[in-house]
């Protein structure tokens, strides 16, 4: 199987809820964690793609796939934080964690300025041009990959565990359903890792 064909699969895996199972937004989001993985190591490949093979039919999918779960799935992931996870953290007493929430809300503003720049030769890639710039995926690259894989280490080792202790039960509920419901509405279906 490819590497694209993967991410496909694991996005379509991942977007699947038995009937009846309440949403659980924290395995939505560590899902999300474990596709941003696969993906950011899938721009490599599609950097090595290009420079081996340049836009055939193999690196148009890869450059497709990168782009719709960029463009997509990472927007909706950092829209849930903003939304149901850092705001228990800012009201905490504790300062560091304060600092960091806040660091990891102007993290989103860069990612999503990086993905701005990197978007529009990635979606030229996908429409088969060649007007890409390999010097500068060269470069920005690991720098988007750099700043994402730090952000979810963050996120993993101190604010969804903090988190998970500070947003009650109920609370919970409503977040996954709201998630659902975004989800459903945006043409997607919810996460497999949803359900509880």
């Amino acid at each position: 199987m490819s590497s694209a064909s993967t991410t496909a699969s694991t996005a379509e895996s991942a977007h699947t809820t038995p009937v009846g199972r309440p949403v659980q937004p924290f395995d939505v989001l560590d899902a999300c964690h474990r596709q941003m993985v696969v993906a950011l190591q899938q721009l490599d490949e599609l950097t090595a793609r290009l420079e081996d093979h340049g836009v055939d039919g193999k690196t148009r999918t890869l450059a497709k796939d990168l782009f719709l779960f960029f463009t997509n799935t990472a927007r909706e992931h950092h829209l849930d934080e903003e939304k149901h996870v850092f705001p228990a953290l800012l009201t905490s007493d504790d300062d560091e964690l304060v600092r960091l929430t806040l660091r990891l809300q102007q993290d989103h503003g860069w990612i999503e300025e990086d993905w701005l720049q990197l978007a529009p030769q990635i979606e030229a890639i996908a429409a088969g041009y060649n007007w890409f710039n390999i010097d500068y995926l060269r470069a920005a690259i690991p720098v988007f990959k750099a700043l994402y894989q730090d952000h979810m280490a963050l996120e993993e080792s101190m604010i969804y565990p903090e988190a998970r202790s500070r947003i009650g039960e109920w609370d919970l509920r409503g977040m996954g359903r709201e998630m659902a419901a975004r989800r459903r509405q945006a043409g997607q279906a919810p996460h497999m890792e949803q359900a509880a």
